[in-house]
């Protein structure tokens, strides 16, 4: 794909600003870097004097722009609703262009192109793993001489399990013919976190209705829209909408366990493809079948009914909102529904609250912005008194059990699919 078509006129944003200030105290970046270059209307006012001939797009200009979390929160509270995550997505899709990607950026979305590719280096990745190679296990006496920006000393990241859950079960699984859903699983539940995957079919198992496991399925293109890599969006997008058109006529809905993939495929497709009216049409009309697994679960099947029949846990869990189920797709009663039929919900401070991930610059060259932003996350857990902390995203799996285990929080995460999934074996 060439360079990226603009979807917002910067300088119209800019000037639409009222500099209220409201989003200050909501922003995750300023609030772990209090600048006001590094804030919503300081983001907005760059791209404002950059369109007006004031500010060269240079590495300087790239470096503040990669700083945003993309969290939203300045959106979610602006009384004029600028879209202050889109033309900062703009922007660096613009930055790629003039100044290229990070080879190992490079190399991860060019994973995400190539499922297959992916799945030996996966399988490699597990034999590593198993004869006890391990990231986080690096020491001051056996310093790598080269190694990528995300591995840090220390650091605790997800293992991989020992098949990918698209590999793990047939693509038609039969439960009672009645109804039909695919399942579309998501890069970290995919190879990390599988026991979603799992937890999500015995759900379906229970409520005697058939599950469609679409084998062709690619990463939905998040890691790369967030990052500039527009090209790689492109082919992903495209793949996937080509490839869901041939089944989704023969199912009720595509369950997204996750939410950064289910706001990519519902909401951030039709944004992407503004300029190309065929594709944004066909977005549009696969949009009427993706939802949050909670989402449809909750509202769509007997799931709570079925739920209330099973005992209580003791456990306690709090529960976080993931950025891209709220503040993206208003999903946030649903899970709490779910789960709290059959376990107490302790709320957090502030549930609401971005837990830091950020994406895959944020999580490799800006790392530290990534800690700084967790550790208040980390405490509002710990002071919730809940065993278990849960949110329907792996971004934020990975990124508040890295923060926990950095503030030496003893509580475990798990997906709501998995807690519910356990409940119904009671």
């Amino acid at each position: 794909m060439s360079k990226p078509h603009e979807i917002f006129n910067y300088t119209e944003t800019s000037d639409a600003c009222i500099k209220c200030g409201k989003c200050i105290p909501v922003c995750t970046i300023h609030n772990v870097n209090a600048d006001e270059v590094t804030s919503p209307r300081g983001f907005i006012d760059l791209l404002g004097a950059y369109e007006r001939g004031y500010l060269e797009l240079d590495k300087n200009a790239k470096d503040i722009f990669e700083s945003c979390f993309l969290c939203t929160n300045c959106v979610d509270v602006c009384p004029k609703a600028l879209p202050t995550d889109m033309i900062i997505e703009q922007v660096r899709a613009d930055l790629a262009e003039k100044f290229g990607i990070a080879w190992f950026k490079k190399a991860f979305f060019f994973l995400l192109r190539h499922r297959t590719t992916m799945d030996i280096l996966f399988k490699l990745g597990y034999v590593f793993q198993t004869c006890g190679f391990k990231i986080k296990a690096q020491t001051q006496s056996m310093e790598p001489r080269f190694s990528l920006p995300i591995i840090k000393k220390d650091r605790l990241l997800p293992s991989l399990g020992k098949t990918s859950f698209l590999n793990s079960y047939p693509e038609n699984i039969p439960n009672g013919g009645k109804r039909r859903v695919a399942i579309f699983i998501g890069c970290l539940a995919n190879y990390n976190y599988t026991e979603i995957g799992k937890g999500l079919l015995e759900i379906l198992e229970a409520l005697q209705i058939d599950a469609f496991i679409p084998k062709k399925q690619l990463c939905c293109g998040a890691p790369a829209y967030f990052t500039g890599d527009f090209a790689t969006v492109d082919h992903n997008a495209k793949k996937n909408i080509v490839y869901f058109e041939s089944f989704m006529d023969e199912v009720e809905a595509i369950l997204i366990p996750e939410a950064t993939c289910s706001a990519m495929i519902k909401v951030d497709y039709e944004h992407f493809f503004h300029d190309q009216p065929e594709w944004l049409e066909r977005a549009k009309k696969l949009k009427s079948k993706i939802f949050m697994a909670t989402e449809w679960l909750e509202q769509k099947s007997e799931l709570k009914t079925l739920l209330a029949s099973k005992g209580r846990s003791d456990l306690v869990v709090t529960y976080h909102d993931p950025c891209h189920a709220r503040k993206m797709q208003g999903i946030y009663q649903e899970p709490r529904r779910l789960v709290s039929q059959n376990y107490t919900i302790k709320e957090m401070s502030d549930p609401n609250a971005c837990c830091g991930f950020g994406g895959v610059t944020m999580q490799t060259e800006k790392f530290h912005f990534a800690q700084a932003a967790g550790k208040p996350k980390a405490a509002m857990i710990r002071n919730s008194g809940a065993q278990i902390v849960t949110a329907e995203c792996s971004a934020c799996r990975m990124q508040i059990n890295n923060s926990m285990h950095e503030a030496e929080v003893d509580v475990v995460f798990k997906n709501p699919i998995e807690l519910i999934a356990e409940a119904l074996k009671q």
